[in-house]
C-alpha cells in the first residue's frame, strides 16, 4: 500500500502543475503574437515635405485647370446643341402643321368623291347631252384627279419630312443629354481636385506655410529671371532690325530713289499693333478681379475666358477653351513673342496668358488668386500664337 499511495501523490503533483504550464504557454504565446504584430505592422506614412506638398498642390490645380477647360467645352457644345434641338422642335412643328394640311386636303378629296360616287367613262359618253359636252366634263374630271393625286404626293411627302425631322430631334435630345452628363462630370471633377488642394493646405502649420510661401516666392524670382533675360534678348533683336532697316532705307536714298517707300510699316502690321493695344488695355483694366473657374467676366475670369473676353474687345472673335485657342491665328516661337499674342502652358494645354511683352503676361492664373501680372516661365511653356 505504501507503494500505492507513493504513486498517488505524484499524479496529484502532475494534475496541480498542468494548469501553470498552461497559463505559462498561453502567455508567451501572447507576448509572441503581440511582438509578431509589432514587428509585422507597417510604419505610420512619412510626412510629406513641403516640396512635395508645393508639387502636389500645384499639380491638383493644374488638374482643376484640365477639367476646366472640359467643363467649358462641355457648357458650350451642350448650349450649342440646346440651340439646335429648339430649331428642329421648331421645324417638326411646321412640318406637323403642313402635315395636317395635307391631310384635311386629302380629307376633302375622299369626301367629294364618297357622296358623288363614280360613274364609268362609257354611262358618262351616253349620258351627255352631246359628245363636246362629254369631252369637255372628261377633260375636267381629269384635272381633278390630277389634283387628287398631287394632294396624295404632297400628303406622303410633308409625312415623311415629318417623321425625318422627328428623328433628328430624337437624336438631337440625346446628344443634348450626354452633352449635359459630361457637363455634371466635368464640374464634378474640377470641384474635387479643388477640394483635393484645399485639404491638402489645411494641414500645414504655420511654419509650413511660411516655408511654402519662401518656396513660391523663390520659383517666382527665377520665373522673373528668366523674363528679364528673353526682355534683354528682344531689346537687342529689336534694336538689330532697326539698325538694318536704317541700313536699307540710307542705301535707298543715297541711290537716289525719289519713290514714296521710305516708310518701313504696313497697314496690316499697324492693324495687329492697333489691336493688341486694345487686347492688353482690356485685360490690364481686369488686373484684380478673382480667378473662378468657368467665368468670362465681367467681374471674374477663368484663363481661356480672360483671353477670349480681352480679343474680343478688340473686335476678334476667339474660341472659348485653350484647346480650341491654340488652334488659331499663327504660330510664334517664344523668342518672337509680341504684346497680344496668347502663350499655352503645360503639355495638356491647360492653361493661357497674354504676353505683355518683357517676358510677361497678363492671366488668370488660379482660384484663390486674382488676374496679374506674371512671368511667362512661371509655369512650363507648350507654345504660343497670334490670333490676328
Amino acid at each position: 500500500m505504501p507503494a500505492l499511495a507513493s504513486h498517488r501523490k505524484p499524479r496529484t503533483r502532475v494534475r496541480s502543475t498542468t494548469p501553470a504550464v498552461g497559463l505559462t504557454t498561453a502567455a508567451l504565446a501572447g507576448v509572441t503574437l503581440l511582438s509578431t504584430q509589432s514587428a509585422t505592422a507597417a510604419p505610420a506614412s512619412p510626412k510629406p515635405s513641403i516640396e512635395d506638398v508645393q508639387k502636389k498642390v500645384d499639380d491638383l490645380y493644374r488638374q482643376a485647370g484640365t477639367a476646366t477647360q472640359q467643363y467649358n467645352q462641355a457648357k458650350e457644345a451642350s448650349a450649342a446643341q440646346r440651340g439646335k434641338v429648339d430649331a428642329l422642335l421648331d421645324e417638326v412643328a411646321k412640318r406637323a402643321d403642313k402635315l395636317n394640311d395635307a391631310r384635311r386636303e386629302l380629307g376633302n378629296y375622299a369626301a367629294a368623291q364618297y357622296r358623288t360616287g363614280s360613274i364609268a367613262p362609257s354611262a358618262t359618253f351616253f349620258l351627255a347631252d352631246d359628245p363636246q359636252s362629254y369631252f369637255d366634263e372628261n377633260q375636267l374630271m381629269a384635272r381633278m384627279a390630277g389634283r387628287q393625286q398631287k394632294a396624295v404626293t404632297d400628303f406622303r411627302t410633308q409625312q415623311a419630312a415629318t417623321s425625318k425631322k422627328r428623328a433628328e430631334a430624337a437624336k438631337s435630345l440625346e446628344t443634348l443629354t450626354e452633352s449635359q452628363a459630361t457637363l455634371r462630370t466635368s464640374k464634378e471633377n474640377v470641384q474635387k481636385k479643388l477640394g483635393e488642394a484645399r485639404v491638402m493646405l489645411s494641414k500645414l502649420t504655420a511654419e509650413e506655410k511660411a516655408r511654402l510661401a519662401a518656396l513660391e516666392r523663390k520659383k517666382e524670382a527665377e520665373a522673373k529671371r528668366k523674363a528679364e533675360e528673353l526682355a534683354r534678348q528682344q531689346a537687342a533683336a529689336k534694336a538689330e532690325a532697326d539698325r538694318k532697316a536704317e541700313e536699307a532705307a540710307q542705301q535707298a536714298g543715297s541711290g537716289g530713289d525719289t519713290g514714296t517707300g521710305a516708310g518701313t510699316g504696313t497697314g496690316s502690321d499697324s492693324s495687329a499693333t492697333t489691336k493688341a493695344d486694345k487686347v492688353l488695355a482690356f485685360a490690364r483694366a481686369q488686373i484684380g478681379k478673382p480667378y473662378v473657374w468657368g467665368a468670362t467676366g465681367p467681374s471674374s475670369y477663368d484663363c481661356s475666358g480672360l483671353t477670349q473676353a480681352a480679343w474680343k474687345a478688340a473686335g476678334v472673335d476667339i474660341p472659348r477653351t485653350t484647346w480650341d485657342q491654340v488652334e488659331i491665328g499663327t504660330r510664334i516661337a517664344t523668342a518672337d513673342l509680341q504684346p497680344g499674342d496668347l502663350v499655352f502652358f503645360y503639355d495638356d494645354i491647360s492653361h493661357v496668358g497674354i504676353y505683355k511683352g518683357d517676358g510677361m503676361m497678363i492671366h488668370a492664373p488660379k482660384p484663390g488668386a486674382n488676374v496679374r501680372e506674371e512671368s511667362i516661365y512661371y509655369m512650363p511653356i507648350y507654345g504660343s500664337v497670334r490670333p490676328a
